[in-house]
């Protein structure tokens, strides 16, 4: 053994290398570098250290060092050699991290698609320090513009994570351009805390957080109304940053029967294209006027109109489709409609 770490294997061949290209001045071969390299990739996998394996030359060579005369060729070979050695310890590590990196990446894709046997998902889970026996939330951060692992967002993102509640039972990732956060399901302070770097990170991004999910297949339940509180954000236009399902379930109810909600649109909506201009401007306008609680003035601000206007279109609405806005008898038809017509995209999609 070397500097009592290092096995002796590992420096094999390594004095007489420096015996022979002392005394004759050459350089090394082709064959000799490769076998440093051999050698450097060798302790690499077995899990040394480059520094203890670069002090173990060093002492080697000390040991075998020549005469004065011959150091400046014996220095070179010594530079050689350890370049050559280094470079396949590193080739060895880059190797691991690809490889560890692919393991990380199939187990996420496993994990967010429950393409895997559950029980062996549960065990490959606990090396990423997830403990699928238990609950876990989601929460899916969406930016501007698409990002990867590695990609200076994520990190930032995971270090404030990480420098706060550290990396156990917490896994950080990124799946189809978005951020992700998986936590146990009673850490709730951990999925508030990355929606709040997320948002912040990703220049007013938006982030969902699904409902805590028991059991191996919870995370992807979780994961799935996450994705799904995104796009309803987007159909609804909802400006809040930072959206939890457990707070948007009226939306998935109303859903639910598709065809049920159409009907209730087309019924209760449809005489508005027969409007001027057809019913898009009369649907916004009742829009408006429900998301400002039916405060007139503030919705006419919203649409740049005046009160007057904002007055008109309403009676407009009450002779087209019978249900008076202001009524609270028809308020609830009129806006449970509204609400329908923006989750099927009505009008611009046909029902």
């Amino acid at each position: 053994m070397t500097n009592g770490e290092i096995p002796e294997r590992y420096l094999d061949g390594y004095d007489r290398i420096l015996a022979d290209v002392s005394a004759t001045g050459r350089r090394l071969t082709r064959d000799e570098l490769a076998s440093r390299r051999a050698l450097g990739e060798q302790a690499a996998e077995a899990g040394h250290g480059l520094r203890a394996l670069i002090s173990a030359h060093l002492t080697a060579a000390r040991t075998a060092w020549p005469s004065p005369g011959s150091a400046d060729g014996a220095l070179t070979a010594v530079q050689q050699a350890v370049d050559a050695f280094a470079e396949g310890f590193e080739r060895a590590q880059l190797l691991a991290v690809r490889q560890e990196e692919a393991v990380r990446r199939e187990f996420i894709d496993d994990l967010l698609y429950g393409r895997s046997d559950l029980g062996r998902l549960a065990e490959r889970a606990e090396r990423f320090g997830l403990r699928l026996s238990h609950a876990h939330a989601v929460a899916v951060a969406q930016g501007p513009t698409a990002y990867e692992e590695g990609d200076p967002v994520p990190r930032q993102v995971e270090r404030a994570v990480i420098a706060r509640f550290g990396d156990r039972n917490v896994l950080l990732t990124t799946k189809d351009g978005r951020l992700l956060c998986v936590a146990p399901g009673h850490q709730d302070e951990v999925l508030a805390h990355f929606a709040k770097q997320a948002h912040a990170a990703t220049d007013g991004g938006r982030v969902a957080i699904g409902r805590p999910q028991p059991g191996p297949g919870g995370v992807v339940q979780s994961y799935e109304e996450a994705l799904g509180v995104l796009q309803l954000a987007e159909r609804l236009g909802l400006e809040d940053p930072v959206l939890r399902a457990v707070d948007l379930l009226v939306y998935p109810v109303l859903t639910r029967d598709r065809q049920a909600m159409a009907d209730l649109v087309l019924d209760t909506l449809g005489p508005l294209t027969s409007a001027r201009g057809g019913a898009q401007p009369l649907l916004d306008t009742l829009t408006a006027y429900f998301d400002t609680g039916c405060v007139a003035a503030e919705s006419a601000r919203r649409l740049s109109l005046s009160v007057r206007a904002l007055t008109y279109r309403l009676e407009r609405i009450h002779q087209l489709t019978g249900a008076n806005p202001a009524a609270p008898a028809h308020r609830y038809m009129l806006q449970t409609a509204v609400i329908g017509a923006r989750l099927l995209n009505w009008p611009t999609t046909d029902l």
